[in-house]
């Protein structure tokens, strides 16, 4: 694996040149802060897995549609010298691009995506619209509301954690508190 792969800096810059919007880097750092807790946890390579998070849906913002994302920008970032372990790790976390997710990575990054998605609107409602005032009954209940974050896929959420082979609650409570260590960059505290 290259070194490009392991500085987040560098990722970063790549993050920022093809997405503005403010909403769409906070639900890359969000993933990236679910991820990397996932790898430490998983005593695997907290960079990496944290980078291939940071930059899964880098090119959202110029290609939102299913024939180009993330097929566009997996040629970009091959483009820039990733590997394809980092670019197939990508494309794996869209169910429609035919890659497996045969890796922990792999598996990690779809069940992090929707629900950290989710999990940050839950914030947003909350009284103080901080991710300390999040619990998991409070996301539980929230996914029974259809109209509530309409555009996140519940049925990723559930499958995300069977994949992993971990309990739903178990799931959605790690990734919150994996979120509550980072509130400061995610804008998720008052």
């Amino acid at each position: 694996m290259d070194n490009i792969a392991r500085d987040r800096n560098y990722c970063l810059s790549v993050l920022k040149e093809y997405t503005k919007n403010d909403s769409l880097l906070k639900h890359a750092y969000a993933v990236e802060t679910c991820v990397r807790a996932y790898a430490e946890k998983f005593n695997e390579d907290v960079e990496y897995w944290g980078n291939v998070a940071l930059l899964h849906d880098f090119d959202y913002e110029i290609f939102p549609t299913a024939e180009d994302h993330p097929f566009k920008g997996s040629e970009i970032l091959k483009e820039k010298g990733f590997d394809e372990d980092f670019t197939n790790s990508i494309l794996s976390h869209a169910d429609y691009s035919g890659t497996p997710r045969d890796t922990l990575l792999r598996k990690v990054l779809f069940a992090c995506d929707e629900l950290a998605g989710f999990i940050t609107a839950v914030t947003y409602v909350r009284p103080n619209k901080t991710v300390d005032e999040v619990e998991v009954k409070s996301v539980r209940k929230k996914m029974k509301d259809k109209a509530f974050a309409s555009k996140v896929n519940r049925d990723d959420i559930i499958s995300g954690a069977e994949v992993l082979a971990v309990p739903l609650d178990e799931h959605i409570e790690f990734c919150i508190n994996a979120m509550r260590k980072n509130k400061k960059e995610l804008g998720l505290l008052p």
